[in-house]
């Protein structure tokens, strides 16, 4: 009878184990950090096979149809808004692009800002135009968002300071199952592979994270917790299988019976 009593403890103990709570809280230290400084972002900047659009506004409406590449449609992944119409230029792989008029410019390496002001200075050096406004664009920019999301996929980068709650929140939020405590961003730059590890519990450790701000082509991952590890088996059953369905059901009535006749025999030695 004792025997039965521990067994049936034990079950009850290992059933429960699957229900443990995990932290899912966002942000629990932000009391502690209230007021601290947020590091300024790193500007994202042109690489080879990136897009870039180039508008050129001059007063003259010849000159700026001279400047201007005739307009497409560009749409990329998720988050974009629709699609934008713009004149696109692909940075070749010694990162340069073939630019109206003035030729071929270096623009890898540099911000938005920066290409456009180098336009403007050409144009005015070359005589080609004064007082132009130019405005660069990113067309093909991305970031990816895998794992414990709600909607995990591709999204564009349509901004200089798209953080990593930008993309989360694109996504559709962690699911319950997803580790906040163990988001891995993977980056390639310029060639050598990095991983950071972010933690969404901490505020601290998110605002500090050289992964805070994203850079085109970072992927994001969201590991799924110990409560969702446990719902697959060696054989891949998992919780939408009927194999995984019948085998809880089944250890959940062995362990009934065994309570039950536990019960039952603790009543007969009473008597």
């Amino acid at each position: 009878m004792k025997k039965n009593l521990f067994l049936a403890a034990g079950l009850v103990l290992l059933l429960g184990a699957c229900s443990t709570p995990k932290q899912i809280t966002y942000f629990q230290d932000s009391d502690n950090v209230n007021g601290a400084r947020i590091a300024a972002p790193k500007e994202i900047t042109i690489k080879p096979k990136d897009k870039i659009s180039i508008l050129v506004n001059c007063k003259s409406q010849e000159l700026t149809s001279l400047f201007n590449l005739p307009q497409v449609s560009y749409s990329i992944g998720q988050g974009s808004g629709g699609s934008n119409n713009a004149s696109g230029y692909t940075v070749d792989e010694n990162g340069y692009i073939n630019f109206p008029v003035l030729g071929k410019i270096s623009v890898a390496g540099m911000t938005r800002n920066q290409i456009a002001e180098k336009i403007k200075n050409e144009l005015e050096r070359q005589g080609q135009a004064t007082g132009a406004i130019v405005t660069v664009e990113y067309l093909n920019l991305s970031y990816q968002v895998l794992g414990e999301v709600s909607r995990p996929g591709t999204f564009s980068i349509n901004k200089d300071a798209t953080t990593i709650l930008d993309a989360i929140g694109n996504a559709g939020d962690l699911t319950i199952y997803g580790k906040r405590e163990n988001v891995k961003l993977l980056r390639n730059n310029n060639g050598r592979q990095e991983t950071y590890v972010v933690d969404l519990c901490s505020t601290q450790s998110l605002i500090s994270s050289p992964a805070y701000y994203l850079q085109q082509n970072d992927v994001i991952y969201v590991e799924p917790n110990d409560v969702m590890a446990r719902t697959s088996t060696v054989n891949g059953n998992n919780v939408r299988s009927t194999s995984f369905w019948i085998s809880l059901a089944s250890l959940a009535t062995s362990a009934t019976l065994i309570v039950m006749t536990a019960i039952h025999n603790l009543g007969t030695d009473k008597d």
